[in-house]
């Protein structure tokens, strides 16, 4: 397990909780991941170039954290790239299933006070220790 640093995890949260309330008030949009690339894949005029640049904002802070931030570097795991793929797309069919990803419900739902959203991460979360208890205890 990498080491936790609070710090980044902090700065991080706080990016997060500002840029989803700045896109919500200056474009009216909820910045959920998964609906904002399915914009992209399923687009609709004059709803392109903000996805892109959304995106294009992710991954290049992303990098920048990554090789601009002198936090060191990200601890690689040793997953397959099969594995990686199959969760991939199981994790973008539970999210178009569920009407949204965590990011959407979790950072933008809640901080809406969306009962819908409340159910969702509690389902996220609940899920997600279920899945790791079976992965380390049962298998």
């Amino acid at each position: 397990m990498a080491e936790f640093n609070w710090m980044t995890a902090l700065i991080g949260g706080i990016l997060i909780g500002i840029s989803s309330t700045i896109m919500l008030a200056w474009n009216g949009r909820i910045a959920g991941i998964s609906g904002m690339v399915h914009g992209l894949v399923t687009p609709v005029a004059g709803e392109i170039n903000w996805r892109w640049i959304f995106l294009a904002g992710l991954i290049g802070g992303g990098a920048l954290y990554e090789f601009g931030a002198g936090f060191g570097r990200t601890p690689q795991l040793n997953f397959m790239p099969l594995a990686m793929i199959i969760g991939g797309l199981l994790v973008g069919f539970g999210t178009r299933m569920g009407n949204g990803c965590t990011s959407g419900h979790g950072v933008c739902g809640l901080g809406r006070l969306s009962p819908r959203s409340l159910v969702a991460v509690i389902t996220f979360l609940a899920t997600g220790m279920i899945t790791v208890y079976v992965m380390r205890h049962v298998m």
